[in-house]
């Protein structure tokens, strides 16, 4: 196993997995990125998201997609993870432990003060194993989004 950056080469492996991903989690309709779109935002000079994969002799088994958030609190950055997926035949071999090891090592070399990331409420295995790593659910914060039309409108 090796983590490493994924590879301009590799968008159409990095999308697949994107929209394995979001048929895991039944909302494979809300998938509107292209390859253009990742070529255009992940795989760029001075990128503000990144993508890591796992590679297991030669074939891209996981994913995580990141970028950086900041604490007004801590005074510091951190790593907000967007998405975390292994393909399902690989689960249960140690590489999402992995990946969240390797993010957490970005986050300590750099003296990030914090590591967080979002799970849906039913998805029970992965809400178990990321208690089981000391990851504490936050549920005092409730999370906003603004997309599509209101978004247009609040932003007119």
């Amino acid at each position: 196993m090796i983590i490493r950056s994924a590879r301009r080469d590799e968008v159409g492996i990095v999308l697949q997995l994107i929209h394995d991903l979001a048929l895991y989690e039944k909302a494979p309709h809300k998938v509107e990125a292209t390859e253009a779109e990742l070529l255009s935002t992940i795989f760029v000079e001075n990128a503000r998201v990144f993508c890591d994969v796992v590679d297991v002799d030669g074939e891209i088994v996981g994913m995580v997609i990141w970028f950086l958030n900041y604490s007004t609190w801590q005074g510091k950055h951190g790593i907000y993870l967007e998405d975390l997926f292994v393909k399902s035949n690989y689960r249960g071999h140690g590489y999402g432990k992995a990946l969240l090891e390797h993010l957490a090592k970005i986050c300590v070399e750099k003296g990030y003060g914090r590591f967080q990331w979002s799970v849906l409420d039913w998805n029970t295995p992965a809400i178990e194993f990321y208690r089981s790593l000391g990851a504490e659910a936050m549920d005092e914060w409730v999370v906003y989004v603004v997309s599509g039309n209101a978004l247009d409108n609040l932003g007119r």
